[in-house]
């Protein structure tokens, strides 16, 4: 699989000069128009958050769905989720923010435990005109933020991403995720964390390493009937659902997007043997990983 896009690359491929070297540990928020990159984008990951006011129509193709943008939207995307945009006219406007996970870690991750960071919620949502105008006013005040050398920039301009994120959570109040931080909730946020860590898988050479529920139990250090009881009272969801869900996403990305063996790939998912990896497949999807094998042309 073509490896992860991080915001470095990014700025390579828009013929973007950036003000300082963009390191991994190191917090980084910037904010761009649209108009600095217009075009298709690539089908791939990247290493980093990106938070879209899109003004144009075009279609979203992600890995197992594609959504057809045909208003205002906005759109969040995650390192987890590969997707690429389709613009279907020139005639595009609007504005995007771009973070990295240091930038996310300064505040104790609070981002992207919210709801549209997650892996099976809504990505895109489509605010009233009224909305529009006011999203798209917070956009124009980071870009102009963004212009300052004030020493606390960063912390305005993750202001404003809170106000734009807030007026999404309005638009579709996200289920199970407006209680208080409890127990249930730690656990979870912890096990999601966990999960979805070992993701995407770049190299064949990778090997799942958590697969069970008693994995991750012990990696909590947490009994498993009580990780188990905790992420079912939160998302409504067993581990084994989440994990099978997480598992099987990342099989078709695999399976679609790179030409890596079904036998190879099964074996970076934890399956040690073709047959379980089917099995497991086929229980899940309905189809078997040669039938979607042969959909890539």
């Amino acid at each position: 699989m073509k490896k992860r896009e991080d915001i470095s690359g990014f700025y390579e491929r828009i013929h973007y000069l950036a003000p300082e070297k963009i390191g991994a540990n190191k917090p980084h928020i910037n904010v761009f128009e649209r108009a600095s990159c217009i075009g298709a984008v690539p089908f791939s990951r990247r290493d980093y958050y990106k938070v879209t006011l899109i003004l144009g129509t075009g279609r979203l193709d992600y890995a197992n769905q594609s959504i057809y943008i045909d208003r205002p939207a906005l759109v969040f995307s995650n390192p987890m989720i590969p997707y690429n945009w389709n613009p279907d006219s020139t005639d595009q406007g609007g504005w995007f923010c771009i973070f990295n996970q240091a930038f996310v870690q300064q505040r104790e991750g609070l981002l992207i435990n919210l709801p549209m960071f997650q892996i099976d919620t809504d990505k895109v949502f489509f605010p009233h005109a009224d909305s529009v105008a006011e999203i798209a006013t917070f956009f124009k005040a980071m870009m102009r933020e963004n212009m300052e050398n004030y020493v606390y920039k960063n912390e305005i301009l993750r202001d404003y991403l809170h106000l734009i994120v807030h007026h999404a959570l309005k638009i579709q109040p996200a289920r199970n995720y407006d209680r208080d931080l409890n127990a249930a909730a730690r656990i979870t946020n912890l096990f999601l964390e966990l999960l979805n860590r070992q993701f995407p898988i770049d190299s064949r050479q990778h090997e799942l390493q958590l697969r069970s529920a008693k994995d991750f139990a012990k990696q909590l250090s947490l009994h498993t009937n009580h990780l188990n009881r905790m992420v079912k009272d939160f998302t409504g969801k067993t581990t084994t659902e989440h994990i099978a869900a997480r598992i099987l996403l990342e099989a078709n990305n695999l399976l679609l997007y790179t030409d890596w063996p079904v036998s190879e790939i099964g074996y970076c998912l934890g399956f040690q043997y073709p047959g379980y990896f089917n099995s497991f497949y086929k229980k899940h999807a309905g189809t078997t990983p040669n039938e979607v094998r042969k959909q890539v042309v």
